[in-house]
């Protein structure tokens, strides 16, 4: 066995090991595009999921040149991975300049050269597609599509027990967390924030005239634009943080180990992202804004009281003119109570 295939073999064993040891869903999928980038000739790997209407492709996880960067929406008919989908086989694409079904997108971050597409198949039911591109033209060979083939083959049982997991608790639009998910795991983090003596805030983000954007435009370009704005929240966050659609065209984002300057700096980070750069759907590009509201847990609160406390600077953004973030109030009894807590602690360690 030469040294590149015992190389390909031990990555694989590990991707193995990595989907088998119960890590969320978003972690198994990044796991499989390293893989796929460690093992194939390429410089950008991606997997992209079916929503629950199976009218459209989502970017799940991507790995490589231009992976942090906003990826445009697929409908899955589109493309080679419609291609892929809707005839249930792998496509190898030697020159994508003259492959018919390649359809090129500005602003993706990277080039195609070539590249690679494989259907995730689920007992028969195809669930998303693996990608994995090159600059260069004629990048893969026949080797390398079976290669391709097997990464898939052997991600899928795995990625598919986790994607059923999630469903129960998943936005089945933006394949963000639903509300039913928001309070088991806020007290969790909080429990944990707690037990480890770190900070914990929470973004409460809504869409601002978001209704306009339906009226004008109908609710499928509504819909793509909650989409849109999911995944730019999480380019500018990380994994670690908890997104939640609570409900319409209001968020939630949970945020460990993140003080109060740091989650406002997060938020301006994705308001800005987000007004600074049009949604792009089909031929419209929409204009859309949001408005966020900081806090940071005191130690002492409710789940619900801090919710409240973000909601309430949520509200004064929009009142001040929306399109901004404000921090919510500080109580300052219960701070200086943790506070006073903090230093006895530090006393007692000394001690």
């Amino acid at each position: 066995m030469s040294f590149d295939a015992l190389k390909d073999l031990l990555t694989l064993l590990q991707l193995t090991e990595q989907l088998t040891d119960g890590r969320p869903l978003e972690d198994a999928l990044r796991a499989v595009t390293d893989a796929t980038l460690a093992i194939l000739p390429g410089d950008h790997a991606s997997i992209r999921l079916l929503d629950a209407s199976r009218t459209h492709l989502l970017a799940s996880a991507r790995s490589g040149t231009g992976h942090d960067r906003p990826t445009k929406q697929l409908r899955a008919d589109e493309g080679v991975a419609g291609w892929v989908l809707s005839h249930g086989e792998p496509a190898r694409i030697v020159d994508v300049r003259k492959d018919p079904r390649f359809v090129a997108h500005a602003r993706q971050g990277f080039a195609i050269g070539s590249m690679v597409v494989e259907p995730l198949v689920s007992e028969g039911v195809p669930i998303g597609v693996l990608s994995v591109s090159s600059p260069e033209v004629d990048a893969f060979s026949p080797t390398d599509e079976r290669l391709a083939r097997l990464l898939a083959n052997c991600s899928v049982p795995p990625i598919q027990r986790a994607r059923l997991e999630r469903l129960a608790v998943t936005d089945d639009l933006t394949l963000a967390f639903n509300g039913r998910y928001l309070g088991t795991r806020l007290a969790e983090e909080m429990e944990r924030a707690r037990r480890t003596d770190t900070a914990l805030s929470l973004l409460l983000m809504d869409l601002d005239h978001f209704k306009v954007v339906n009226d004008s435009y109908g609710h499928p370009v509504g819909d793509m634009v909650l989409r849109a704005f999911v995944e730019r929240v999480r380019h500018a966050t990380r994994r670690v943080d908890i997104l939640v659609r609570k409900g319409g065209e209001e968020f939630v984002l949970v945020m460990p180990a993140t003080g109060a300057d740091h989650a406002s700096e997060i938020a301006e980070r994705v308001r800005a992202g987000l007004a600074d750069e049009p949604v792009a759907v089909d031929t419209v590009r929409v204009r859309q804004t949001v408005s966020i509201g900081v806090a940071t847990w005191d130690g002492r609160e409710s789940g619900e009281a801090l919710q409240k406390r973000a909601d309430e600077a949520m509200y004064a953004a929009k009142q001040f003119g929306r399109n901004r973030v404000e921090r919510a109030r500080v109580r300052r009894r219960k701070l200086e109570t943790r506070r006073a807590a903090t230093r006895a602690r530090a006393v007692r360690k000394a001690r």
